[in-house]
């Protein structure tokens, strides 16, 4: 247990934001796996779930995420769209 006042406060602080933290990673890892599943699958929309994912990275970048693993992993994604899609 803290043992300060500021200290609480920053320990509540700390668990909401892990919190949230948590919940946008995990968000971005299911958005990035289902459009790998849709771009495997060859299934009709998967340039909007390749969209969805970008989004979330890019909401992410900056606050979760280094702004450029976020945009590595957005041209991860398109390459593979492209190269399924060019075949």
């Amino acid at each position: 247990m803290a043992k300060g006042i500021s200290a609480a406060k920053a320990h509540r602080r700390s668990v909401k934001k892990r919190e949230i933290n948590r919940h946008r990673n995990r968000t971005i890892r299911t958005l990035i796996r289902s459009a790998r599943e849709a771009i495997e699958d060859g299934e009709q929309d998967a340039q909007d779930t390749v969209r969805r994912a970008m989004v979330a990275l890019d909401r992410a970048k900056g606050k979760t995420l280094h702004g450029r693993n976020a945009d590595r992993r957005k041209s991860r994604l398109v390459r593979l769209l492209n190269r399924t899609q060019a075949a």
